[in-house]
Formats: C-alpha cells, structure tokens, sequence
C-alpha cells in the first residue's frame, strides 16, 4: 500500500456482490490477475481460485465465506472483499458492505436479477454504498444484455448509465463498445486476456455506439446540471468534465455505470477497473461518520490521519491454535504495532500485538495502517463481530452490524462422550466467526442443538469440526426454529404475598399484552412513577422482568416475536427491600396476560424462486400448493424456461431439493431465503 496519507485518489475499498453463479469469484481471480497480485488464472470450477481458498470451498465450487484481498491498478490501491451468493451466508455480505465504500454487483447476463442479487442490491442500498454493474457471460446462449438493464430499473430502481456495452451476443460476443470515449475493445488472446486492443468503432456498430452515447449524456443531464446545461446548449463536453459528474452521479446514488463483459473467456475487466478508480470513492470522499460516546453523546469521525483511531470490527476468523484474527476497518486515525486501544463495548484495553494485511489465505505483516484501510489484527481478546476499538483518549461507539436470527436447527453430538466438553468449546469459538450461527443446550434432553440459516450453512459448519477440530459428531434431524407470539389483547394480574426473612412481603402487578403488526417486532413500555415506596430500582426490576419475560412464550417455550408488553400498575407493600417478589409478581402477571391472549406458535416461510423447464411448470406448481405454498409470480426470462416465486413454510421444504430434480428430470433449479415468521394454521 502507498506509504503517503490517502489522497482522494489513493485508495478503493470494494465488495464483488451477486447471486450465487453470476461469476463473483472468477471476476476478482480477473481482476487480480490483470492488476500483478497473481501470476496465475485461478479457475473456480479447478478448486484453484484464489479467493476460495477454503476446503470446503474448493470442494463444493462456492464463496463460503467473504475473502479480503488488495490489488494496484494504474496508481491506485484496492481493497476487495469477494462475498458469497448463498442465502445462507447472507452475514458475510452484511458485515461486508458495512465496512466498504464501494461495490460492484455482478449480473449473469442470462438469469438477469436473480433473488440474492436483489437481496445484496438492498443491503447495499440500505448502507447507501454506490455501485458499479458488471454484466457477465454475455458469451453465454441466452446473454440478452437489454433485458437485464430493464430488470435493473424495474426490480432494483437502479438508473443505469452504459459506460461499456456488447457488441455481438452470445457466440457473436465480440467485444466491447466504449461509449464514453467512443472505442472499441477486443481481446486477442482468449486465454489470459492480459491485452486489450482498443480501436475505432466499426462502421456497423456506428449507430448502436451513437443512440448508446446520447442515451448516457441523457441520463447524466438529469443527474448533472452543469452537464444538463452543457447538453442543451449542444456544447462539446471535455472528457473529464464527464468522468467527473459521473463520478459525483455516482457517489451521490444518482447513477450506477455498467459495464459488459465474460470474466471467464478474460473480456471487459479492464474497462471496469478503470471505472472502479475513475468513478467509486474512496475513504476520503464520503462524509464524516457519526458515533456516540459510551455517554450517548453524538460525535462526528472524521476520516482523517491525525485524528484518533477509530476503527471496526467486521468479522472474526479463528487462527492456529485457536487465536483471533479480527478483521477491521479503520475509520480515522492509524494503528501501530504495540499501540493499546480500548473495546468501547466491553471497557476492556488490548495491545495490538500484529497488523496484517489479508490476502486471503495469505497475510503480510505490516508496521502501520491508515484511516480506509483493511486490515487483520491479533491481540483482541475481548472483541466480537460490531465492537467498536479505538483510542482509549477517546472512546466511541460504531452502529453495530446487525445478524440476522437462525430458522433451523439441529443436535449435535460427538462420536466419544469424552469429546463433549471440547465439542461445546470448539462451538462456541466459532460462534465467535459467525454471528447468525446459536448454540444451547436444550434442557430437558441434555442435547448441544445449533441452529443457522439454513441446511447448507449447518453442514458447512459439522463438516468444518471434523476437517479443522478433529472431532467426528453424529446429527439430527434438521428442526425448525419457531416463534410465538399473541393474536388479541389481554390483562393478567400478578401477586406476591407471603413471608421471606421473617416478614411478609406483598407485591401487585398488572399487565396488558396485545399483538403488534407483523415485522414490528417486540416492544415493552410502562407509565409508572417512581416515589417513596415505588423506587427507581423497584420500577427497574420490574421492567428488566417484562422484558426478560419476551423470552420465552407460553405455547412451547419459544421467543416471542411481534409482541407487545405493557406495565399498567405495581404496588408494593411498605418495607420490601428485595427484588425477588416483584418479578415473581410481574412473571406471573405476564404469564396470565400471555395465556389470555390467544398464544400461537409462528413459523418461518421463506421466498422460494425455482427456475425449470416450461413443460414442468404444473407439476412443480401442484407440489407447491401440497407444501402449503402460496405462489406470488411466475416469469419467462428466457425462451422455454419459466421462474415460480412462492412463499412456503420452512417445514414443508426439508429435502426439496430431491424433489425438483426428480420433477424436473434434474433440468430444475431452486433458491430459498427466509422472508418472514408467520402463524402456523395449517395441520401438523
């Protein structure tokens, strides 16, 4: 990395998002190849690449877990996290885009906007991260690089601006046209593609290149306004001018520039590392961050050198012999070799024993970072993924990275009874890498259950304790995890009345539950004040037990969810000076409320999108409405295919995928996310 204070045109740090398949991986293998990082093309489907360095990646031929790696192109440095596809590993690309100021989000240029790339499109939106589009495999039988451009406006909201487009599809795919600067790029060499021929567009593709280049300063007008005036007045527009308002267009969210291309056959990935350094920021162009102080006290980083260190941490990986290599991005300030910096979460201070900078399976040690950099870092003891580390001159807190909550579950158990203390320590070191990923043990069987996102994350992970851990464990059954919530209003009374301590002690709760729309999610209040009798440690027993209460429902004992508690009265008798009774007064309060209010259990349903044959689509819909599905839209992207979105309980889905390659002669394809929890009303 450049050894001066980043200029604004020093440094990118970049996510490759997409739908599992769109070509991520084989995109940055491109890109590292092109930029000197590698010497060699590292192929996915040869368990080569560089970025899945995992075994269980290399086997299965998927991003499991994001990879960070830096490259150099033309003078500036890049940082890119290569992110995975899979639902299922949906907090790797969350955390991800916390952390990075730009990204660029691959498109098949036959399956278009799939259902993970609006999913990563959201997140991203959600972090307000510009973006670049990639649009891959244009070489590809049914590449239709037009559809995916409507699918971005009309699925993702997305205002594309055509810097680059195909000239020829599928296996007429030629080249590039460079709207921009009016060129046209070919690859001579379709093993490395390391040369890029440029040249004048051909005579042929004059028209398209013409309508291709007034469409782009059009959008850029209504997104510019020294562009706009420029266009009306019918001015020539200085080349830098344009790249400059694009770049602007674009760090403000106006405009995303797309690029075509087929990272496999080595075509279009230098014209979209030019756009990466031409048009997506870098640390030092985004506004100041705002934090809070352990206090609550607003307070603004500034991504500058001389300031304090403020940095994040977004991902945890375990190390040889079970050390921590904590993933952070600095925010402000820099970061030595020795330096102590404070956990704001957990007041605890750690020296920085190693910086490392991550090329992903690879580290480099270093004697320094800077503000937007991404670094590894050993000797934090104390932190999880969303801790905020920092100066202990000044301490602040980051938002934190939000997980999302596991829909299932299964027991685990090891081979020898005498491996089960190690089992429950080996899993709750990883829970520290993964935050979507539980452990309990249940109390009535005695059972380890781990619950995740899905089936293909808790297989990954058995088989990570195997491989990595050494230890051979037998599993469950998948198991849903559900939730429980209320359908109408109810009030319970509680009472506490008896002797402790050789006095008698006398306690009066009342609750109201009542049900809150779904997707609110949980919410406790209450309108007591605090006197003489009724003291302020009283009235926080009694809330900290209302809201502890959300934890446990009264159908079978799971979280409530979309809830809400109300604490309309307490009454204590004169002299009570323990908190004992008043939460046994408020459980019971609860309890009562609970029970009165029509208890159900909920389930998750998730949206299930599955890409088949037309001739199979009546058999797949009538299976479907067997799982108690409820089928939302039905597409043909392309000639003789056809996509079914459904919503359908998580219970109804255990082995699908036995079912739809036996439904579709094996031509059929599925992906399922979770959607929602919703109340279970079909028979069990």
């Amino acid at each position: 990395m450049t050894s001066e204070p980043h200029k604004s045109l020093a440094l990118r740090n970049i996510g490759i998002i997409a739908h599992i398949d769109a070509g991520k991986t084989t995109l940055t293998e491109r890109i590292l190849f092109y930029t000197g990082r590698t010497h060699k093309l590292g192929e996915v489907h040869d368990g080569e690449a560089t970025m899945d360095f995992l075994p269980e990646e290399q086997e299965r031929g998927i991003t499991i877990m994001s990879a960070v790696t830096s490259c150099r192109w033309r003078t500036t440095d890049i940082n890119i996290i290569d992110t995975p596809g899979h639902v299922d590993f949906t907090i790797e690309v969350e955390r991800s885009l916390r952390v990075l100021d730009g990204a660029v989000g691959v498109f098949c240029a036959v399956g278009g906007v799939q259902p993970q790339s609006e999913t990563v499109w959201r997140q991203a939106d959600r972090y307000r991260v510009p973006k670049l589009v990639f649009v891959n495999k244009l070489d590809r039988i049914g590449a239709d690089f037009d559809r995916v451009m409507g699918q971005l406006k009309s699925r993702l909201q997305a205002n594309p601006l055509i810097i680059t487009r195909p000239w020829g599809q599928e296996d007429g795919f030629k080249g590039v046209l460079d709207l921009l600067n009016n060129r046209f790029y070919t690859w001579p060499d379709d093993q490395l593609g390391a040369e890029m021929v440029a040249s004048p567009c051909p005579p042929e593709a004059g028209k398209e290149a013409d309508g291709g280049r007034l469409l782009l300063l059009e959008t850029l007008a209504e997104a510019d306004d020294r562009i706009m005036e420029a266009y009306l007045s019918d001015q020539e527009i200085p080349l830098e001018t344009l790249k400059s308002a694009i770049r602007q267009a674009t760090i403000d969210l106006k405009v995303t520039p797309v690029f075509a291309g087929a990272a496999l056959r080595n075509k279009g990935v230098q014209p979209l590392l030019d756009g990466i350094v031409d048009y997506l920021p870098s640390p030092a162009d985004l506004p100041p961050l705002t934090a809070h102080t352990p206090e609550g006290r607003e307070v603004t980083i500034e991504p500058k050198i001389k300031e304090p260190a403020v940095g994040l941490v977004f991902k945890i990986q375990l190390m040889d012999q079970g050390r921590k290599l904590n993933f952070i991005r600095l925010y402000s300030g820099r970061l030595k070799e020795g330096d102590e910096v404070i956990n704001t979460r957990t007041g605890q201070k750690d020296k920085v024993s190693r910086l490392l900078r991550i090329n992903a399976g690879k580290r480099e040690r270093l004697s320094e970072a800077r503000f937007g950099d991404l670094v590894g870092v050993v000797g934090l003891r104390s932190a999880v993924t969303g801790d905020t580390v920092c100066d202990p001159e000044r301490p602040v807190l980051l938002e934190r990275i939000k997980a999302a909550e596991p829909v299932i579950s299964v027991a685990v158990e090891p081979e020898s009874a005498a491996d089960q203390g190690r089992l429950f320590e080996t899993l709750t070191k990883m829970t520290e890498e993964d935050p979507t990923f539980k452990i309990k043990v249940d109390g009535d069987t005695g059972q380890t259950v781990i619950s995740g996102m899905g089936e293909l994350h808790l297989e990954v992970l058995v088989h990570r304790l195997n491989r990595e851990f050494g230890l051979s464990t037998r599993v469950g059954k998948p198991q849903v995890v559900y939730r429980e919530t209320v359908t109408s209003q109810a009030q319970g009374a509680g009472l506490f009345d008896r002797e402790l301590g050789g006095a008698v002690h006398t306690v009066r709760a009342l609750v109201t539950v009542k049900p809150q729309a779904r997707g609110q999610g949980n919410k406790t209040s209450h309108k007591l004040i605090p006197d003489a009798v009724l003291t302020e440690k009283a009235v926080s027993a009694a809330f900290e037990t209302l809201n502890d209460s959300l934890s446990s429902g009264p159908v079978l004992g799971y979280p409530l969810l979309d809830t809400e508690l109300f604490l309309d009265k307490l009454e204590l008798g004169e002299g009570l000076t323990v908190d004992a009774p008043i939460r046994m007064a408020v459980s019971q309060a609860v309890l009562k409320a609970l029970n009165a209010a029509s208890p159900s259990l909920m389930e998750p349903v998730m949206r299930l999108e599955v890409t088949s044959p037309d001739e199979f689509t009546g058999e797949i819909i009538g299976d479907l409405n067997s799982r108690s599905g409820r089928i939302e839209d039905m597409i043909s992207p392309q000639t003789g295919y056809r996509i079914i979105t459904a919503q359908v309980p998580l219970a109804e889905l255990f082995g699908y995928s036995t079912a739809i390659r036996s439904q579709t002669q094996g031509r059929g394809s599925f992906l399922m996310q979770f959607d929602h929890f919703d109340i279970v009303e079909r028979k069990k």
